[in-house]
């Protein structure tokens, strides 16, 4: 299967480029962003060595329906989703922070409370959860937004006393965070799915705060099937569920956690097909539509058409 690892445009009035893990950003001047979700995957912030088919569809195509359906309650940076794989929006200064929030006690979270942990980020944890317990109520571990390297844990209280975040905006930026968790919740509730844990990543243009980047994707958030997850609970059964956590734990069964000295597994065609099949399994129970693939014959080609039609009305 075809799938895009890389882009090198030169689109009219281009001002910027940046690579991300997964995106590639377009700036157009000075004014405009056109970012392109490629197939490449990371964990562990690092961005795996093979690209994964239609990865890049799923995520665009799963954040422009849940920006669209959010808002209401934060405005947010689209004005075009212009391919399947491209969104073009309006550039924000982004707050250097990411919002995590979390109704159940797994990934990081579970890996710190199983290490003895009782406060991540600052909020204190009762004793006696086990791994995929719904918590008492959601709360949010924020991270530090790093531009090289791997993202950190920091409280609410250390973002303030160092000015990372103002505290009006800080305030702002929690209670959009919590909104958008319980949107996010209940949608996933009609598609028979349990909003695990999600991050939300916000930006400021004219004074107004947007909300920026993808949301509810399964790079961002983690998913269970709600069907049998108190009786998996109960059993201390695995749950079933859908997030980039299955990739996580293939790499740690493979001696892989993005540590000083660490080899990438090989990923065989088999690896990188199901992972390929499990993001648009994703797409398809949350979006309640069959998934339909994009025509991966001249891909690149495709989007710079799309981009350049989608330009001629901004």
């Amino acid at each position: 299967m075809k799938a895009l690892k890389e882009t090198h445009f030169n689109f009219p009035n281009q001002s910027n480029f940046y690579k991300g893990k997964v995106r590639d950003v377009y700036t157009i001047a000075d004014q405009y962003m056109v970012m392109i979700v490629s197939d490449r995957i990371s964990a562990f912030d690092v961005v795996l060595p093979e690209a994964i088919p239609y990865k890049g569809q799923v995520l665009n195509q799963i954040a422009a329906k849940f920006l669209s359906a959010t808002q209401d309650i934060v405005p947010n940076w689209v004005l075009n989703v212009a391919d399947p794989m491209v969104t073009i929006g309006r550039i924000c200064e982004p707050f250097k922070v990411e919002m995590v929030i979390r109704g159940y006690l797994a990934g990081h979270a579970w890996r710190e409370y199983s290490a003895g942990k009782r406060s991540v980020c600052g909020v204190v944890l009762p004793d006696g959860l086990k791994e995929n317990d719904k918590l008492p109520q959601p709360i949010i571990t924020p991270t530090t937004k790093a531009s090289v390297g791997h993202d950190e844990d920091i409280s609410k209280e250390d973002i303030l006393s160092k000015g990372i975040v103002s505290l009006s905006d800080y305030e702002k930026l929690e209670q959009y965070t919590y909104a958008l968790y319980q949107r996010g919740t209940e949608i996933a509730a009609k598609s028979g799915l349990i909003l695990v844990d999600t991050k939300y990543e916000f930006g400021s243009a004219d004074g107004v705060i947007y909300l920026i980047d993808e949301i509810h994707t399964p790079d961002s958030s983690r998913y269970f099937y709600a069907e049998g997850y108190q009786e998996r609970q109960d059993n201390n059964e695995p749950q079933k569920q859908l997030s980039k956590e299955f990739v996580r734990k293939w790499l740690i069964e493979n001696g892989f956690q993005g540590k000083d000295g660490q080899t990438v597994p090989e990923m065989t065609p088999e690896i990188v097909n199901s992972i390929s099949d499990r993001y648009i399994e994703l797409y398809e129970q949350i979006v309640g539509e069959k998934f339909v693939k994009a025509d991966a014959d001249a891909i690149a080609s495709r989007i710079e058409s799309n981009v350049l039609k989608a330009m001629e009305t901004l």
